[in-house]
């Protein structure tokens, strides 16, 4: 998580100085908006086309799917480790998630998600969780094998590379996050990216119910419909514009961080790793340790929060495990019958149930591993007391 300084703060007082808070002005010209700048940028970072800045994650992942034409009858295969945002934007456009184990990278198993594939399926989610990338290569080979799309959901790995190519640019659509809690922040907001034009326009006309009033509406060749109003503001836009210039800078001190830690500790018997899609991608946010059992690793992480060491399971994390997602698990899509994906006709026969008994490897997995939270600020004595506090902790549950 990226701290606000003084640059946010000018940015945004510019901004608000101007007078221009709306990303399509008053009416009177006067220049790019922030919105249109911030977009620009973020397409020429992520090596992307096109870019569209959203209020949220969140917004984020539902335009993808209406850019994607995704709706009723339609199923997208999500992991059963990540925010529940991810399960609810096919529920936003009427579809159904459906979701499939994570494997020990803590990232959404491609084996798996080939086992759920059905006629149904229209996309595949794979989340870059914490900053991890998932097994990008695999995924996108089952989903072209079987002509489905891919909306990779970075809104936790803002920054992240995966093989060479931003976490966010190699499926079909990608997502980000600008949340309190993410790499970049400006408190709540988010973007998407693409490289298909069409896409990208349905996506605009969905995140902006007055669209074909734009400047741009005459560039947009798909027909008009109804959308909604998921706008960022210029303040927050000029925000994000700040964060994303040395988001790589701080990505690249928590991985040369997390790396140095690997190095050494990798001598100590025990001690495992989780695995690893591309560590020299990885954002650096946490290190992995797994266990053979659960009661070791929560033995683990309490020895190194004894040692003032910041350590977690992440099958503590309520809000990140598929089984704490109620309106998934009671099948309760919306707050009207009618637009409640679970009771659509269209919906009939689809992969809909969800128990505590559908993902048991990842709430296996999510029990056997400890996460140690790695902080950008650390000094080398800092690591040094980090590497000594996990060598304690590691003999102590082998004692």
């Amino acid at each position: 998580m990226l701290k606000i300084g003084e640059a946010e703060v000018r940015a945004a007082a510019r901004v608000i100085r101007s007078g221009k808070l709306f990303r399509y002005g008053d009416g009177s010209g006067g220049g790019e908006s922030e919105c249109a700048k911030l977009e620009r940028e973020l397409a020429k970072k992520m090596g992307v086309e096109y870019a569209l800045v959203v209020t949220s994650g969140t917004a984020a992942l539902i335009c993808a799917m209406a850019g994607l034409g995704i709706g009723p009858g339609d199923e997208v295969i999500v992991p059963g480790y990540t925010f529940m945002a991810s399960a609810l934007a096919p529920l936003a456009v009427g579809a159904i998630p459906v979701i499939a184990e994570i494997d020990e990278s803590l990232t959404l198993d491609p084996k798996d998600v080939e086992a759920k594939i059905s006629p149904r399926t229209k996309a595949i989610m794979p989340v870059d969780m914490i900053g991890l990338p998932a097994d990008m290569r695999a995924i996108m080979r089952v989903a072209r094998q079987h002509r489905v799309a891919v909306v990779e959901d970075a809104c936790q790995a803002d920054g992240g590379w995966y093989k060479g190519r931003r976490l966010g640019s190699i499926g079909d659509i990608g997502t980000y996050s600008f949340n309190y809690f993410k790499n970049v922040t400006c408190g709540e907001g988010g973007a998407l990216v693409t490289n298909d034009r069409r896409v990208f326009e349905r996506a605009i006309i969905h995140h902006d119910g007055g669209a074909i009033f734009r400047p741009h509406s005459k560039e947009i060749g798909v027909p008009f419909f109804a959308g909604w109003n998921f706008r960022m503001t210029d303040i927050l836009a000029a925000i994000v514009r700040v964060q994303l210039r040395r988001v790589d800078g701080l990505l690249a001190r928590n991985r040369a961080h997390k790396i140095r830690l690997i190095h050494a500790l990798a001598d100590h018997p025990g001690i495992s790793f989780i695995k690893h899609n591309d560590l020299e991608g990885d954002c650096g946010l946490v290190l992995g340790f797994s266990f053979a059992e659960s009661k070791v690793a929560r033995s683990f992480s309490d020895a190194l929060a004894a040692a003032r060491v910041s350590a977690w399971l992440p099958i503590d994390s309520g809000r990140h495990v598929y089984t704490n997602w109620e309106p998934v698990m009671e099948r309760r899509g919306s707050y009207h019958p009618a637009l409640d994906a679970y009771r659509r006709r269209e919906n009939k026969g689809a992969q809909m149930k969800c128990t505590a008994a559908t993902c048991p490897r990842t709430l296996d997995t999510l029990a056997r591993t400890v996460f140690l939270d790695i902080r950008h600020e650390w000094k080398s004595r800092d690591l040094d007391t980090v590497i000594r506090a996990c060598r304690r902790a590691a003999d102590a549950v082998a004692g």
